[in-house]
C-alpha cells in the first residue's frame, strides 16, 4: 500500500537520509518534512524521545510520523553522550562544539580503549479515529570506535569521528569520509529501518 509519511524533525540532513533509506525499499512511501512546533525532549532514553517527537509530529499533521533520535554512545563513558548527544557541548546543538568536546574527553584513551556504537532508535507512530495511535520502536546499532581527530568532509554530526568496524584495516575511514551511498546501506538508522520495512505496511 502506498502512504505518506510525516518525518518528525527539522534537520534537513535527516530528511534527505531518511528519504533515501526508505526508497531503497518502500519506494511508494512518501517522506516529508514537518514544519510544526519541536516538543521538549525531557526523555532520558533515544525511544523516549523518539515517541515523544513521533507523537507530536502526528498529532500535529494527522499523518503517520516517524521519528529518529540517535547518537553516539561511548564505551569509556559508561555510553554516554546517549540521548544527548546533540546538546554535549551544551543547548546550542553546535556540531562541532560537540565533537570537540567529545574528543577532548578521551584525549588520553587508546586504542582498543576507544569503542563506541551509533543508535538509532525509531519510532512509528499511526494515528487512528477510534481508538489509541498505534505504536512501534525499533533501534539499530553500528559499532565502532571513535577516531583520535575529525576526518572527512561529508555526513554531519559525530561523522567525522566515527570509524566503523568491519573496514580493512589499511584502508579504514570516518563515516564522514564514506558516500552518502556507502552511508546508507550500512548505518544505524538503515539497521533500524530495516526492522521499521514490515511495519510501514500497514500505512
Amino acid at each position: 500500500m502506498s502512504g505518506r509519511v510525516v518525518l518528525a524533525t527539522h534537520n534537513p540532513h535527516k530528511i534527505e537520509e531518511f528519504a533515501a533509506i526508505v526508497a531503497t525499499t518502500r519506494p511508494d512511501v512518501e517522506v516529508t518534512g514537518y514544519d510544526g512546533p519541536e516538543p521538549v525532549e525531557d526523555g532520558t532514553t533515544f525511544r523516549e524521545n523518539a515517541l515523544i517527537k513521533a507523537r507530536a509530529a502526528a498529532a500535529h499533521t494527522g499523518l503517520p510520523a516517524l521519528a529518529d533520535d540517535s547518537g553516539i554512545c561511548v564505551d569509556a563513558l559508561g555510553g554516554a553522550p546517549g540521548a544527548f548527544s546533540a546538546y554535549w557541548a551544551g543547548q546550542r546543538k553546535d556540531a562541532v562544539a560537540n565533537r570537540e568536546l567529545l574528543l577532548d574527553q578521551l584525549r588520553d584513551i587508546r586504542d582498543p580503549r576507544r569503542g563506541a556504537q551509533f543508535v538509532s532508535t525509531i519510532a512509528l507512530v499511526i494515528p487512528a479515529t477510534d481508538g489509541p495511535a498505534v505504536e512501534h520502536v525499533v533501534q539499530g546499532v553500528w559499532p565502532g570506535r571513535l577516531a583520535v581527530t575529525p576526518a572527512g568532509e561529508g555526513g554531519f554530526g559525530y561523522d567525522p569521528v566515527f570509524i566503523p568496524d568491519g573496514q580493512p584495516g589499511a584502508a579504514e575511514r570516518t563515516v564522514a569520509e564514506w558516500t552518502a551511498e556507502e552511508k546508507n546501506a550500512d548505518s544505524h538508522r538503515s539497521r533500524a529501518f530495516q526492522q521499521l520495512v514490515p511495519l510501514l505496511a500497514e500505512l
